[in-house]
């Protein structure tokens, strides 16, 4: 009997027995069998192709077993190790951060505090003498300007005839104060009185008094416009007051006056100025800056 193509790749044997039916069927199932095996591996498929694949199941599953399975399981394996690795030091250092910025965070602010003092200390420190320049800067300006700006220190009287010189023959910048009286009107002898005083305060003002009889003044505005104050500052008439009896009475007091002219911007206000006297006299020099002092030939009240 012959073999089949199947039998003879597998390497199978044939038992060799007599059989007269069975012999003729055999050679015509062989023929027919040789025929099949020659045209299927014609078509260029391979024994393999023709035999049934091998799968281990278990649980619906299908494993790999062999030493590629085990290599990509260690690989897998040595993944998943690295990356809890990588996770834990991640957690580590977020730790160690978070204990840094704490401590760090305690010490700066005391670091942050004695630095913020240090620099206010050297500004203070600045300041003192920046400040400390400044007002003898400013004293050696005002000791120059008082220098050459007349002193006058007393209630200066004016006739018709020196009236107009000494008005617009002031120095520039100088504040002309005249009260124009009546010597029948005790309102305007105590209003003498206070510029008298005031004179002394304020020498670098020129206080000054005239008759309204001198000035020519009518009986009726000496009946009831004195006493008046008329103020002038670089020839022009920036201050006229009348009926100042209806201001002040007929008794008054020099700081009546001079709150009466500072509130009308006349005489400086003592919170904002200071009285400069000479060291060695004594003698009211002019008035500054309250805040202003001064190591030189001048003392400041």
């Amino acid at each position: 009997m012959a073999l089949s193509m199947d039998d003879k790749l597998l390497g199978e044997k044939v038992h060799y027995y007599c059989s007269s039916s069975e012999g003729e069927d055999n050679d015509e199932n062989d023929s027919a069998d040789e025929s099949e095996d020659v045209a299927y591996y014609s078509q260029g498929k391979s024994v393999r192709d023709g035999m049934p694949e091998l799968q281990a199941e278990s649980n619906g599953i299908t494993t790999n077993t062999g030493p590629k399975g085990v290599i990509k399981d260690w690989r897998e394996f040595k993944r998943l190790e690295t990356e809890k690795r990588y996770e834990q030091e991640r957690e580590k250092a977020e730790l160690a951060k978070k204990l840094t910025l704490t401590c760090r965070s305690h010490l700066n602010d005391q670091e942050e505090k004695d630095e913020d003092d240090k620099l206010l200390q050297e500004l203070e420190d600045l300041e003192d003498e920046f400040l400390k320049e400044y007002r003898l800067k400013r004293i050696e300006e005002m000791r120059h300007a008082l220098a050459e700006m007349p002193s006058f220190g007393k209630l200066i009287a004016l006739n018709s005839g020196n009236f107009i010189e000494e008005v617009d023959g002031a120095q520039y910048g100088i504040t002309v104060i005249v009260h124009i009286y009546d010597e029948s009107v005790a309102a305007c002898d105590a209003m003498n009185g206070c510029l008298m005083c005031l004179a002394q305060e304020y020498p670098t003002v020129k206080f000054c008094k005239l008759s309204a009889s001198d000035a020519k003044m009518s009986f009726s505005f000496v009946e009831k416009g004195v006493p008046a104050l008329l103020v002038y500052k670089n020839k022009d008439l920036i201050g006229n007051y009348v009926r100042l009896r209806e201001e002040f009475g007929d008794d008054f007091f020099a700081g009546d006056v001079e709150s009466f002219l500072q509130e009308h911007s006349h005489l400086p206000s003592k919170e904002s100025m200071c009285v400069i006297r000479d060291k060695n006299t004594g003698e009211i020099r002019g008035t500054l800056q309250a805040d202003e002092d001064s190591d030189s030939d001048f003392d400041l009240d």
